[in-house]
């Protein structure tokens, strides 16, 4: 019987003291551990799944920690995190006071960059590599391993032009499994098919035009091809590329054959792979759900609506849309600047645009929100899915700082529904015409009413824009909410003692405020409690704090929201806890007044 090697490896130390042959076994081994775990903890399975054999081969051949080593965005970084010294407690991935599922410089000397959004690697490793230089260190290595997804960004070209006119020390692998979370789309996807179906000519190859010493394409999960390839390339000096056909979910059947399911599948059964079904019969519908399936509806009734999101199709939920009407929605691949000015491109010409953008993705095209979006008064209708925290994938990607960012760019409308009919409801306002772009935001999950689909949808109401609205009265506290923490609040208050002295507006607008309302609000109450899901510095309470100085209300104020803190990885109900706005945090607060 085998000997676990695994279980005598503790670092990459321990990894190059293996046997060359025995590294098959090992991969074996790792691809199981993988498993085993993310069956019962979640996470992201695929990606890491389909990279095993270059995480041994990199750090069999390469001397991390010294050599630095970045994954991409870091969904594929599960064996590099078991190989480097975490393996006793990857158990604890993706939750509350446990390892991040991402690479991170505070958490491992192996983890040489910290990531999350992607086509950052090649950046960063030449950052790397040119400070060697500059310090008089030529044999130092520096490695980033991007996917064929994340290569088409932008920022990942920016990176490739810098290192062609270098010396630097640096070496690319582009990992093309021909997937990111959905599949890769654009001209850049079909060059490399072509390349790995020998239909290119070598004389016609891109990265070598850029001054890259290139090799492959090889199967990189072939541990022996792998590693023999990684040796030659250690030897060369300068810029390298190396070519790896990887298949993402290698070694589970199920992960291979669906390959956007088995990305992050939730639990499932290590053994058969089956993933293990949710008890969602009768439960709320998702936001992005609510967002697809309307868009989908007034897209029908109105020709000039669009559709546009960068590489989440699926995450979305702009998918439906996309297989009824393929000539009107758009997935542009990890362009979230792309994404925005093509938005603004076709506001120009009339067009209704639903530009879908993950609130913390948005944040890399902030600028051309900016400039080409609000400086020209457009009218570009941004959905900002995963607003607030959004639970275990942590602070790469909680959309906490919308609120702040986007409301002090002029012409603006900011909007945050309570729940999914006010969601829907939106959507339908803003195709009606706007004199301004607008965002509107609403979390990752489910909302709050049972059987939406057939209870409301098509059945549209038009929103006033700017319009808070009461939903509760009370006489010695006002409590000024937006979006659906809102909902956390009215459970509060229907669980404390005197809930009689609370009255509870719901401000869906962020931008413009409902100063009618506010001038109310303030003459009536002495006591003031705001409450969101993003950052409290620059938020909604600092538009309320702003407007009460402005007009000099007197009134006590009290924020609550996001800390000035980065929020780590956890549920979502232990993040509310932790921030003091889940539900039984706001009854301790409401209680002491």
């Amino acid at each position: 019987m085998k000997s676990n090697l695994l279980q005598n490896i503790y670092n990459p130390t321990d990894l190059r003291q293996l046997d060359e042959a025995q590294l098959p076994q090992l991969a074996q081994e790792l691809r199981d551990f993988i498993i085993g775990i993310v069956a019962v903890k979640e996470g992201h399975l695929g990606a890491s799944l389909g990279v095993v054999e270059l995480t041994i081969a990199l750090h069999y051949v390469f001397n991390t920690p010294e050599d630095l080593l970045i994954w991409d965005v870091g969904h594929q970084a599960y064996g590099h995190k078991i190989l480097t010294e975490r393996r006793e407690i990857f158990h604890t991935n993706r939750q509350l006071g446990g390892i991040s599922g991402f690479p991170k410089r505070a958490e491992s000397i192996y983890d040489a960059f910290g990531v999350g959004h992607s086509s950052t690697s090649i950046s960063a490793a030449l950052g790397m590599a040119i400070a060697s230089n500059l310090k008089g260190d030529f044999e130092k290595q520096h490695i980033a391993v991007i996917g064929d997804a994340s290569i088409a960004s932008g920022m990942a070209f920016e990176g490739l032009n810098h290192a062609g006119v270098t010396d630097a020390n640096l070496l690319v692998i582009l990992n093309d499994n021909a997937i990111g979370i959905d599949p890769s789309v654009g001209a850049l996807k079909n060059y490399f098919t072509a390349i790995k179906e020998g239909k290119n000519p070598k004389q016609n190859n891109m990265i070598r035009s850029l001054n890259f010493k290139c090799s492959g394409p090889i199967d990189g999960n072939d541990i022996f091809a792998v590693v023999k390839e990684l040796k030659r390339l250690h030897k060369i000096k300068g810029p390298k590329f190396l070519h790896l056909i990887t298949t993402k979910g290698k070694g589970l059947q199920q992960a291979e054959e669906d390959q956007v399911k088995y990305h992050a599948p939730g639990k499932f059964d290590a053994l058969t792979g089956e993933i293990i079904p949710k008890q969602e019969a009768h439960l709320p519908p998702k936001y992005q759900d609510v967002f697809g399936l309307t868009i989908l509806d007034l897209a029908k009734k109105n020709e000039k609506i669009v559709g546009i999101t960068p590489a989440m199709p699926s995450g979305s939920s702009l998918k439906f849309m996309m297989d009824a009407f393929p000539k009107r929605a758009f997935d542009v691949g990890i362009a979230e600047q792309h994404a925005v000015t093509l938005a603004a491109g076709m506001a120009t010409q009339g067009m209704v645009v639903y530009c879908n953008i993950y609130s913390t993705f948005l944040q890399r095209a902030y600028d051309q929100v900016i400039h080409d979006v609000a400086l020209q008064n457009l009218p570009v209708i941004f959905c900002l899915d995963r607003a607030g925290l959004v639970g275990e994938d942590g602070a790469t990607h909680h959309g906490v700082f919308d609120l702040a960012y986007l409301r002090c760019i002029p012409n603006m409308i900011i909007h945050a529904p309570l729940n999914e009919i006010a969601l829907q409801n939106i959507l339908y306002t803003a195709q009606l015409g706007l004199d301004h772009p607008i965002a509107i935001r609403y979390p990752r999950g489910r909302g709050v009413t049972k059987d939406w689909e057939n209870l409301y949808l098509e059945k549209y109401e038009t929103i006033e824009i700017g319009k808070a609205k009461l939903l509760k009265n009370g006489s010695k506290t006002a409590i000024l909410s937006t979006g659906t923490i809102g909902n956390n609040v009215s459970m509060a208050l229907s669980e404390i003692e005197h809930p009689e002295n609370f009255a509870h507006y719901d401000f869906a607008f962020i931008k413009p405020l409902d100063e009618k309302e506010l001038h109310l609000i303030f003459n009536q109450f002495e006591t003031i409690i705001t409450i969101e899901d993003g950052v409290v510095k620059g938020g909604f309470g600092s538009a309320i704090l702003e407007f009460a100085s402005t007009h000099n209300y007197n009134s006590k104020i009290q924020f609550l929201g996001i800390p000035d803190v980065f929020i780590e990885q956890g549920s979502i109900d232990d993040l509310q806890q932790y921030c003091g706005i889940s539900i039984n945090s706001l009854k301790i607060v409401f209680s002491s007044y």
